[in-house]
């Protein structure tokens, strides 16, 4: 166990905040999975503040949950503190300040990773934030904006001074995106600079990758994000990894097709049938990355518009018979 301010968490796992991804639904089942806290995917302030009708879907909190993260963007102090107080007594266990979202509607707005652009409005959005609230604040940052501005130890520092609780460090620029591979060594560096706890981010596939995280930066816990997606025991094989030293196997056939089929009904439950077989169709795609015939299944799984046409597709793909449009798909 261990802890973030008063907040203590089973293990150091984190599920990071996905927009489009860690909806309640995922969430659960990487809870399930062993995941010690769970993020959500970013809210805007704005929207809280205008009281947006997409908004609420995005602020719902289960209670076997917990614990679990908020996350929040925004760059106006004022805002941020006046949103944090609203929803103070919304059943989230700690508030995040997302200064990571490198998508140019938000960067333009100066919120997401804009806001490592600018230091002193930095610190003074965490700091109005940790004011209004006594749960945790922490913040998402990058290793810089570009190559020719990293200052993720600074930031690191400003926000440890404003009253963060901690900090997470994904270790790309706002220009790479998701692209190339993460510097660890930011990590390392922002745990020298700091004395809260520093979580790292970035390229964290299989419990090898944590091991050598942990290894090389010296961080306090592990963000795992993209890594997660379609595989959320991911979670389960690192906490057994770290406690026996052995890797469990990877999923089996049929335990992928039982998580996709419940996923689905997790999601049509929560958000329709119409949306919730929509949304279902990337992570069915991430579920079967790699396995033989998973090209053809995707492409018709992207046409069904029911949890029943779903799962009559992924039976017929489990017993091999030909139904897809490449009928030697299969064989």
């Amino acid at each position: 166990m261990w802890k973030i301010g008063s907040v203590t968490l089973a293990n150091n796992l984190i599920l990071g905040p996905m927009a489009g991804v860690t909806d309640l639904p995922f969430r659960l089942l990487c809870k399930e999975q062993g995941a010690g806290l769970l993020c959500m995917e970013m809210v805007s302030a704005k929207g809280i503040y205008y009281r947006n009708r997409n908004t609420e879907q995005l602020l719902s909190v289960d209670e076997r949950e917990h614990p679990v993260s908020l996350q929040l963007f925004g760059s106006d102090p004022v805002l941020m503190g006046e949103i944090v107080r609203r929803i103070e007594e919304r059943p989230f266990d700690i508030v995040d300040l997302n200064m990571g979202c490198p998508v140019p509607k938000i960067v333009n707005n100066g919120e997401g990773s804009a806001l490592m652009k600018d230091p002193l409005l930095a610190g003074k959005v965490i700091e109005a934030m940790a004011k209004a609230t006594k749960k945790p604040v922490t913040v998402k940052i990058r290793k810089g904006f570009d190559e020719a501005h990293v200052n993720a130890p600074e930031i690191a520092h400003i926000a440890e001074e404003s009253g963060a609780a901690a900090v997470a460090v994904h270790g790309r620029t706002r220009e790479q995106y998701y692209s190339g591979r993460a510097d660890w060594e930011i990590i390392r560096k922002v745990k020298e600079r700091v004395r809260i706890p520093v979580i790292g981010n970035g390229d964290l596939k299989d419990p090898e990758d944590v091991i050598r995280m942990g290894r090389e930066t010296g961080c306090d816990a592990f963000m795992i994000a993209r890594g997660a997606q379609g595989n959320p025991w991911i979670f389960r094989r690192m906490q057994t990894f770290f406690e026996t030293g052995e890797l469990p196997p990877a999923p089996e056939l049929d335990e992928i097709i039982a998580m996709i089929q419940r996923h689905a009904r997790m999601l049509c439950d929560f958000k329709g049938e119409r949306i919730g077989m929509r949304e279902m169709r990337k992570h069915a795609a991430w579920y079967t990355t790699g396995l033989r015939g998973a090209s053809e299944l995707r492409r018709s799984i992207n046409r069904v518009e029911t949890i029943d046409g779903m799962e009559e597709l992924l039976y017929a793909w489990k017993e091999g018979r030909v139904f897809l449009d490449n009928p030697n798909a299969l064989e």
